[in-house]
């Protein structure tokens, strides 16, 4: 205990001292109409010594001294009344005991009221001072900023951000009409969310802080997009999770992020069935080193698999991986193996060392217009070949289930990308077709994912940090969007319901414009378009204005789970099919890419190729 310490814990048992006496004459001084008799004056002055014996012990018994006035809270006006309430008693049947004269009944009433006032008054009085809550809160120092919310968080964000000399909150935002014209935390609710612009302007903010963390997303998302719309520089508090618990506190506000505009509801996952499917089992995850592939791997940690391969052709990727699992799950088991899936021999090798038992396939190639000309060939290699290998593979050796990671781009595709991997969901077809018994290969079809590598998110981001300008290939141009999170888990559910044969189709939500993006984009960073514009330069080879989930001859039935319907697909390809088609993947490079594009429409009728890209072979 430092002296510092142990001298103000002495200045507060003073303090309660000082209480005791004065609320003791305070009373007899209120029970006679502020004249107090010399009868009941000596009787006031023998009781002293009593009262003095029980008050202080109780007051120690009761923690009143652990605490500290600076921070004094509902807790210890509960010790101050706890403590008062059982010495008053106690005090009571004392003095009836020793037969003390002079001493009325209402004075025994009147004492602890008055002490309570006191003691509780004293501490709340001190702690408002120190916040510099008494001068008024014009006189804090800080930026002016509106908090949207008037809830718990944004009861405790008021608390904390008393204590910042970098805000000043100016007033509340509140879409619960019952609360707007009252306070919180001295602050006044002002009005709706809808007159954030107008108060904004009235009150010369420029900054917003929505405190709305229980709300549902797209309650958040409104708010945010309110704040956009005002001009406003947008923060928000951490999610309830962190906040309950303890991870981050209430007023480590952070920007908006885009991730926060979509506004997607979390995903209710089958955590029992995962644990019961995916413990003790060894797991292969192809292209674990991207975005979807090391994701799936962060989440298959937490249903505790006996070993969990990470497969990718990048030895960097697999590095990161190697580095992140091994510092944020030590205890985890993962072998992180550095190959390709397009190597038969290879494959096979793997598969007979470690056995896996379920296998997600996220390697491929997605960069659309990177794999139009030149590199279609390469494309068709490792969207179709390696994953008809790897699939074979696993068929070959027992394993239980065969997840592919598809894309909406396999629908009705213009282009390379999106018809190799159409078509390699039509090979997984074949090969259940082939075997009905064995393994089971269950394909997920979903669209982009925020912030994942080749993704509009970090180019975008790139091009604001330069200063613009940000490039959109058309004005019109409108794409699906979830985050990388949620896919992963949704692949995992899929995997799970997967029985053997099906496309699942992921519940998107609605579709984003892509200018719109770009817009939230630059005003989130801070700019206006008039400081950072917006230039169209044209679809790219093999790009569509619009995304589809099901092609023209696909129907979709529910599923036990709102986030994942089933796509009745066309009929499976027969034996001929494949034998065709495997003989043409063991053929030379074809002589040019139209070639090529000729022959990927034979096996994807619905493919469109677009046969004026120049490129290798041409």
């Amino acid at each position: 205990m430092t002296p510092q310490f142990l001298a103000k814990r002495t200045l507060a048992v003073a303090h309660d001292l000082v209480a005791v006496v004065v609320c003791w004459f305070a009373a007899y001084w209120l029970r006679f109409n502020l004249d107090i008799p010399a009868v009941y004056r000596d009787g006031a002055l023998r009781a002293l010594l009593p009262v003095f014996a029980v008050y202080v012990p109780a007051c120690w018994f009761f923690g009143l001294y652990r605490g500290i006035w600076r921070y004094a809270s509902v807790m210890d006006l509960r010790r101050i009344i706890l403590a008062v309430v059982t010495a008053s008693v106690l005090v009571a049947a004392l003095l009836f005991m020793l037969r003390q004269p002079g001493i009325p009944r209402s004075v025994l009433v009147l004492h602890p009221l008055l002490l309570v006032l006191v003691m509780g008054g004293s501490r709340f009085t001190y702690r408002a001072w120190r916040d510099r809550a008494l001068y008024g809160r014009m006189m804090l120092a800080g930026e002016p900023v509106l908090v949207l919310g008037s809830g718990d968080a944004a009861d405790r964000l008021l608390r904390e951000l008393a204590h910042s000399p970098d805000w000043c909150v100016v007033g509340l935002l509140s879409d619960d009409a019952r609360r707007i014209g009252h306070e919180l935390q001295g602050v006044k609710i002002l009005g709706p969310n809808e007159d954030l612009a107008v108060w904004a302007e009235k009150l010369s903010v420029k900054r917003a802080i929505v405190a709305m963390p229980d709300a549902s997303p797209r309650k958040r998302r409104h708010a945010m997009e309110l704040a956009v719309q005002a001009g406003l520089s947008v923060m928000t508090v951490p999610s309830l999770d962190d906040m309950l618990s303890g991870r981050v506190a209430v007023s480590a506000v952070r920007r908006v992020q885009l991730e926060d505009l979509l506004g997607r509801e979390p995903v209710e996952l089958d955590n029992a069935g995962l644990h019961s499917w995916l413990e003790g089992k060894v797991v292969l995850v192809s292209g674990a080193g991207g975005s979807i592939g090391s994701e799936l791997a962060r989440q298959l940690l937490q249903f505790r698999p006996g070993l969990l391969i990470l497969l990718d052709i990048s030895e960097f990727a697999l590095y990161q991986m190697e580095q992140e699992l091994q510092r944020l799950h030590p205890e985890a088991h993962c072998a992180f193996v550095v190959g390709d899936v397009k190597d038969v021999a290879w494959i096979d090798r793997l598969f007979a060392s470690y056995c896996p038992a379920v296998v997600f396939h996220a390697a491929a190639y997605k960069h659309v217009p990177l794999m139009e000309g030149e590199n279609a060939w390469q494309a068709v290699r490792n969207n179709v070949v390696g994953s008809k290998r790897l699939a074979e593979a696993a068929q070959r050796h027992g394993a239980e289930k065969f997840v592919l990671v598809s894309t909406d781009k396999a629908v009705n595709p213009t282009n390379v990308m999106g018809a190799t991997k159409r078509l390699a969901e039509r090979v997984l077809a074949g090969l259940q077709q082939e075997k009905v018994d064995g393994t089971r290969f269950v394909t997920v079809r979903f669209g982009n994912v925020l912030g994942s590598n080749g993704s509009v998110i970090p180019t975008f981001r790139e091009q604001i940090a330069r200063g613009g300008p940000v490039t959109v290939t058309h004005p019109e141009i409108i794409r699906y969007f979830m985050l990388i999170p949620e896919a992963a888990q949704l692949v995992l559910q899929a995997g799970l319901m997967g029985q053997g044969g099906e496309i699942f189709v992921l519940e998107m939500g609605e579709p984003v414009r892509i200018a719109d993006l770009a817009r939230d984009m630059i005003r989130l960073s801070g700019f206006s378009e008039n400081e950072i514009r917006i230039e169209y330069t044209g679809l790219r080879p093999g790009e569509k204005l619009y995304e589809e989930l099901l092609t023209d001859s696909e129907q979709t039935l529910p599923t036990p789970h709102s986030k994942l319907r089933i796509a009745l697909a066309e009929a499976a390809p027969d034996v001929a099919w494949m034998r065709e088609l495997d003989a043409w993947l063991r053929e030379p490079v074809p002589a040019t890419n139209s070639d090529l594009k000729l022959r990927l429409h034979r096996f994807v009728p619905e493919y469109s190729p677009q046969l004026n890209c120049h490129g290798a072979g041409q």
